[in-house]
């Protein structure tokens, strides 16, 4: 299994995870051309720099001056626009709205009417979407990182004067491990934060791997202490699957209208969480009634159960871990009469890998030509076989 491990020992932005992945092989035209599509007349540049005497590739983004401050539907529209893949949209989309959901709860209104200050600028847009689309070239299965370091002393954001780490910084890290740091300075933002909290399933030591190439991202500030350069390391584990922990959280409903579950299962979603399903159960008193069930990260259990209580009305949830084991899987794309179609490989032990197309990508080519949606997913099957 193709594994991610980033190292923070300097803490995470968005401009150094960039960096990281560029300096790992990911081309920054494919980048570039992404961010373009978005509409903004931005572009990432990258070079090489050097931190306490370590070589790493620094990432800067050329734009127009603006003055803009969006709210989350603005850059959603955006992404939705542009012509991102499915998988990157999705990620993006995720990302932001993490960033939301702990802006609007640092200041008290709801993640609609909050809107984004630093990271609604044109850079943080370009790191952010730049980091989704570089991750899904990497075509990684798994990231895992290491504890996270803020910094401390204070800094000077748009509502003023506050302690390292920025509140947002601080709400998008609450259930992640935090590391120690002397250092006197902001070591991870707040898109960091939000990039990190999205993308990694655990965090801890290095796992065991064959490691396949390193990348070094550097920081903008030069520490006087250490190198300011976050390190990912990429690499393969060699098994065909991957067992962990997983936390399983429930409720029973009867009370409430169907659209109001859907719309909780779509924020369910949106926060990330691995696995949403309902069901239909039979309640006291004959009533029937909907059982929904979500999977989710050790560190997203506090944001799943909340958004169950805030959406449904629910009085309680139930929550226990689970062990999950998931197959070796990796994206890929087939060649169809209409166009590209992507999908997931995926291996069992001893076997060869079978291809399993994505919903949303044959959706659009079916939208797209009027063509069935069966024969849009046969086409695709096809065209791996044949391959």
């Amino acid at each position: 299994m193709k594994i991610a491990y980033f190292d923070c020992p300097s803490g995470i932005s968005g401009d150094m995870t960039v960096a990281s992945l560029v300096d790992a092989g990911v081309p920054v035209e494919a980048l570039n051309e992404g961010i373009a599509s978005l509409g903004l007349q931005a572009k990432l540049v990258a070079s090489e720099a050097k931190r306490h005497g370590f070589r790493a590739t620094y990432v800067t983004v050329e734009h127009e001056p603006e003055h803009a401050h969006r709210h989350l539907h603005h850059i959603t529209d955006m992404i939705d626009a542009s012509r991102l893949t499915p998988n990157q949209k999705e990620l993006a989309k995720r990302i932001f709205t993490r960033l939301g959901e702990a802006e609007a709860k640092v200041h008290g209104t709801t993640i609609r009417k909050v809107h984004f200050h630093e990271v609604g600028a044109v850079d943080s847009i370009a790191d952010i979407v730049g980091a989704a689309i570089g991750f899904d070239l990497l075509g990684v299965e798994a990231v895992v990182a290491s504890p996270i370091p803020t910094g401390h002393g204070t800094i000077e954001i748009a509502h003023g004067r506050c302690s390292i780490p920025a509140p947002a910084t601080a709400e998008l890290l609450t259930g992640i491990p935090i590391a120690a740091s002397n250092v006197e300075a902001e070591l991870t933002t707040p898109t960091g934060a939000a990039i990190i909290g999205t993308i990694a399933q655990r965090f801890g030591p290095l796992p065991a791997m064959n490691i396949a190439r390193i990348g070094y991202g550097a920081g903008t500030r030069e520490l006087t202490e250490q190198p300011n350069i976050l390190r990912l390391v990429v690499g393969e584990t060699g098994d065909s699957s991957e067992t962990g922990q997983v936390w399983t959280i429930e409720t029973n409903l009867d009370d409430i209208s169907a659209e109001v579950i859907g719309y909780a299962v779509d924020r369910l979603w949106s926060a990330g969480a691995l696995d949403v399903t309902t069901a239909a159960i039979q309640m006291k008193k004959n009533r029937p009634g909907v059982r929904l069930t979500v999977l989710c990260n050790a560190d997203q259990t506090e944001a799943m159960q909340q958004i169950l209580f805030e959406e449904t009305g629910t009085l309680g949830v139930r929550r226990w871990p689970v062990q999950r084991q998931i197959l070796r899987r990796m994206t890929h794309t087939v060649e169809t009469p209409w166009g590209a179609v992507e999908g997931k490989l995926a291996w069992s032990s001893d076997s060869e890998a079978s291809f399993s197309p994505e919903y949303e990508s044959c959706r659009r080519i079916a939208l797209e030509h009027r063509v069935p949606l069966r024969r849009v997913y046969e086409a695709a099957l096809q065209a791996y076989r044949g391959a």
